[in-house]
């Protein structure tokens, strides 16, 4: 037999029952089997919001900055800032952060965080928001990571991302955001933060801010590695047990992920990427919490991420003021660069 779990996906205002088929506790499948047909990734693909289009002012990417960290001693995070063309010193920005900076920064990868952000600030979808892009610690003798070797073998990504404790949340909350706002005007609301990223840089994002959500209260997950690499596979159950807190979260996973298969054919659930999505999101919404999910078919990795990257910076960001009035000719303009 095999369990049927139904569920939700609300994208660009349409709403879409899917039905996912949950493995049993057995399966005699190989590790690493796919279906029948062509490659699960084959059908996702940058759309013209992830893209550099012709008149959208284009924001800055400063930096590398070197940030020495007292969390990890002798470790050292690197990080650059996106200031976008719209940023004000004399207007408090709101802030994203994004973890595998490397990753989500590059100009010809998946992601493209940047072309997101120009495009989807310009046209009034998100508020003006300072981004950071931020590597994972390493010593001065390791090397960095790069979207071809995100670190896991090179630094310390696998200990801060992966480890359920507050050290990495201390990275954040304690060393970055100083530094950020002693050179830049950022909101110190909570709810005008967010933090996100891929793989263990989601899990990591998603313990940022259940650590400290008095600071971070929006995450997104792109197939975050909720399972036991460091007891990962617990949030579900911390979820149900723990008073709600003040978060919003949007995970996306693909039915290709890494799905526990051991090479002789048994099944571990706990090491099954896309089961404990699922998990997270029935206990996320069961408490009551802002949730929203996308399943694909992609596998691990970036590819439906990359693609639906604009939509779920949409939703996470919903509630930016608005105006509604037809006169407000400044609100129904788009944002054109700010005065230098």
């Amino acid at each position: 037999m095999r369990r049927s779990i139904e569920f939700a996906v609300f994208l660009c205002g349409f709403s879409l029952v899917v039905q996912a088929q949950m493995p049993e506790a057995k399966s005699t499948a190989p590790a690493n089997t796919l279906p029948p047909g062509p490659d699960p990734n084959i059908h996702y693909h940058l759309g013209p919001d992830s893209l550099s289009e012709p008149g959208v002012p284009k924001g800055e990417i400063r930096g590398p900055f070197t940030l020495p960290s007292q969390a990890y001693p002798g470790t050292q995070h690197t990080y650059w800032v996106y200031v976008p063309a719209q940023y004000s010193p004399s207007v408090p920005a709101s802030l994203m952060i994004f973890n595998d900076g490397q990753a989500f920064k590059d100009a010809e990868g998946d992601l493209r965080a940047q072309n997101v952000l120009d495009n989807l600030i310009y046209r009034r979808e998100i508020p003006v928001m300072i981004a950071v892009f931020i590597n994972p610690g390493r010593t001065p003798e390791q090397p960095e990571s790069t979207p071809k070797e995100w670190g896991d073998r090179v630094n310390n990504r696998p200990t801060e991302y992966n480890t359920l404790d507050d050290k990495y949340a201390r990275v954040i909350v304690d060393e970055l955001l100083p530094a950020l706002y002693k050179d830049y005007n950022i909101s110190r609301n909570p709810d005008d933060h967010g933090i996100g990223g891929a793989s263990s840089g989601a899990i990591a994002a998603f313990t940022v801010a259940w650590q400290r959500p008095d600071q971070f209260r929006k995450v997104l997950s792109i197939v975050g590695s909720f399972t036991n690499i460091r007891g990962g596979n617990a949030y579900a159950d911390l979820v149900r047990k723990s008073e709600k807190k003040p978060i919003r979260v949007f995970l996306q996973d693909g039915r290709n992920d890494n799905r526990g298969l051991r090479p002789d054919g048994n099944y571990d659930e706990n090491r099954d990427w896309f089961y404990q999505n699922v998990r997270l999101m029935k206990a996320l919404t069961e408490k009551g919490y802002e949730v929203n999910y996308a399943w694909g078919m992609n596998r691990h990795g970036q590819k439906m991420g990359g693609e639906i990257l604009p939509e779920m910076m949409r939703w996470l960001w919903r509630d930016q003021p608005v105006s509604t009035d037809p006169h407000d000719l400044v609100e129904r303009g788009f944002r054109e660069a700010a005065p230098k």
